[in-house]
């Protein structure tokens, strides 16, 4: 199945209104595009593999350049500093980067995942998450992990003060639970897949509704400077979501080959914790995020004072931004 042409895809965003005429385009444009990918993303492994965003902008003289991120934390760390101008990261993690001053709007949702639970060693006698209090547990702090982690404590009446936190990436995290160096893991797909099926981890604590989406941000002042580029962009990311929904074998190949992991993980990954059926950020994301938000200042993350709402309502670009099934 060919990807639409570039005309086809001016087209469709001329049709959601989300183009302005193409003279106010050509007058402002950036000399590049650095955009994340993300193995927690796979819309963002088959775009890059394909090339459809090099061949949208090819014409305009913008190059694309493409960064990996680890992990929401990184994400947001790049773009806050500006070495990136679109990143993938969790909802409820994109909302407390932006209570911590990351100036960054989110525009777009790549995946409704159950890419996190709470992961134990085979023969760490670890069953519920009472038992976690006084035990060691690798966690990377500012994502979704380390949200759903602080959720499933407070859940129990604990906090992060009755553990022992070992803050690491995340597949550094995989590597210390699979050694034994912690007694269970905040983890991360696909790394949570690849020790479950390959190392005998058990994900003791699962609550898929616990999982923000995934969302794709952008700089703010990205989106203030070139508002058409980033329109453009959201429109070739749309069409890819629903060409890897049309084609789940070519999503499974980009991932493997992005990754190096066995068929199995990437079935495990992308069959049963990833849905990639909707791309735009509506009320049921707002509302996962904010519950997030609301969470983790009751749990003393989030200041007191801090209104989570106003700023997830700043968070999010308004509608005509976004793309619109």
């Amino acid at each position: 199945m060919k990807f639409p042409s570039r005309r086809l895809v001016l087209g469709l965003a001329l049709s959601l209104g989300l183009l302005a005429p193409a003279a106010s385009f050509a007058a402002d444009k950036p000399a590049s595009i650095t955009i994340d990918w993300a193995t927690y993303n796979p819309v963002s492994m088959l775009l890059k593999d394909k090339g459809w965003l090099e061949e949208e902008f090819a014409r305009d003289g913008i190059t694309v350049t493409w960064v990996q991120s680890l992990g929401s934390n990184k994400a947001l760390e790049f773009l806050n500093a500006g070495s990136i101008d679109f990143g993938s990261s969790a909802g409820a993690a994109a909302l407390v980067a932006k209570i911590n001053g990351n100036p960054i709007k989110s525009v777009y949702v790549y995946s409704k995942p159950e890419w996190t639970a709470l992961v134990a060693g085979k023969d760490s006698g670890i069953e519920t998450i009472a038992d976690l209090k006084g035990k060691t547990v690798a966690v990377t702090r500012g994502t979704d992990p380390h949200i759903f982690l602080v959720r499933a404590l407070q859940g129990v009446g604990l906090s992060e003060q009755d553990i022992t936190p070992v803050l690491l990436q995340h597949p550094d995290g995989a590597t210390a639970l699979v050694r034994g160096d912690v007694d269970a893991w905040a983890g991360l797909d696909p790394m949570m897949a690849n020790v479950e099926l390959n190392d005998g981890a058990r994900l003791f604590h699962r609550d898929a509704d616990a999982n923000t989406y995934g969302i794709l941000s952008t700089r703010e002042a990205f989106l203030e400077q070139y508002p058409d580029v980033v329109k453009r962009v959201l429109v070739v990311y749309e069409n890819a979501r629903k060409y890897a929904l049309d084609n789940p074998g070519e999503v499974k190949a980009s991932f493997i080959a992005a990754t190096g992991l066995p068929e199995a993980v990437a079935d495990k990954q992308l069959n049963e914790r990833t849905d990639l059926s909707n791309g735009v950020i509506g009320e049921a994301q707002r509302e996962s995020i904010l519950a997030a938000g609301l969470v983790l200042q009751k749990a003393g993350i989030v200041d007191a004072g801090v209104d989570v709402r106003q700023v997830l309502d700043d968070l999010i670009a308004e509608g005509h931004v976004q793309i619109t099934n």
